[in-house]
């Protein structure tokens, strides 16, 4: 008898950001979802660090290496938390501002900046694209 192995349909907020574009198993919506909940964390972790910086420095504050990384830890801990909530709502506008880029063709050159230099007459060389130099 012959078994084979079960293949579970990965979770995308299990993954690493790096191996998030590259997995196949995952849809283009979960992709976005994920890689604009991530990025709220990040920039959640950086406002929560800033916010921990004592300003005046004093005997009671612990400024040993185990503190820092346990202050890193919570940190890390609280923004992946706040982001995994929905609560600050960052990630939903980044969604939205990706989804409508993915479907109004912005990587085809509709509307964004490829589309502006497209529209630019050929000067000096350049091709309409810009990026190629034609001599004559």
């Amino acid at each position: 008898m012959e078994i084979t192995a079960l293949r579970n349909h990965p979770k995308a907020d299990d993954l690493a950001p790096e191996q998030l574009a590259g997995n196949k198993l995952l849809s283009e919506q979960e992709k976005i979802h994920e890689a604009s909940r991530q990025f709220e964390a990040i920039l959640l972790r950086q406002i929560l660090e800033t916010t921990q910086k004592p300003v005046i420095k004093s005997k009671f504050s612990d400024n040993s290496t185990a503190g820092s990384v346990y202050r890193d830890m919570v940190t890390s801990q609280l923004a992946d938390s706040i982001s995994k909530s929905g609560a600050f709502g960052l990630a939903k506008t980044f969604e939205q501002q990706l989804q409508f880029a993915k479907g109004h063709g912005a990587a085809n050159g509709v509307g964004g900046v490829t589309s502006a230099v497209k529209d630019q007459p050929e000067k000096e060389g350049l091709s309409p694209k810009g990026s190629e130099i034609t001599r004559s």
